[in-house]
């Protein structure tokens, strides 16, 4: 099985030495997104209501360009910064799965990449 690196300019280009997802066999590993606009590269983060709508947005795109949809998510993981913001980011979150939600797991850490307060990543199979 050989794998296939998946990018889109639909979403953030990486930061870093790593892909925006890696298609292995049937299955769709998303790198965690943060909340920058794909054309100016800045952060997009008013509010968290609005942070985590883009974040959401850049996984969708990451998703559409492999041939996947939220539908296909079958776990994700969100990394926070403030435990006082996850019903906010929860709502926005839930918004964009209608009926059966994937697995998932939300972690408070201290620091995340650009001093953002939500990252997300997920592995969707078809």
């Amino acid at each position: 099985m050989s794998n296939k690196i998946i990018f889109t300019t639909e979403a953030p280009a990486p930061i870093g030495p790593y892909s925006q997802a890696v298609l292995a066999g049937n299955t769709l590993y998303v790198s965690g997104q943060i909340a920058l606009d794909p054309d100016s590269g800045e952060l997009i983060n008013e509010n968290i209501t609005e942070e985590t709508h883009a974040v959401m947005k850049n996984m969708e795109a990451i998703l559409r360009a492999a041939g996947y949809g939220f539908s296909d998510i079958v776990k994700c993981t969100i990394f926070i910064r403030d435990m006082g913001q996850f019903g906010t980011i929860n709502e926005a979150y839930g918004q964009y799965f209608k009926s059966n939600p994937p697995a998932r797991e939300t972690v408070e850490v201290s620091k995340l990449p650009k001093n953002v307060n939500v990252e997300i990543s997920c592995i969707a199979v078809k």
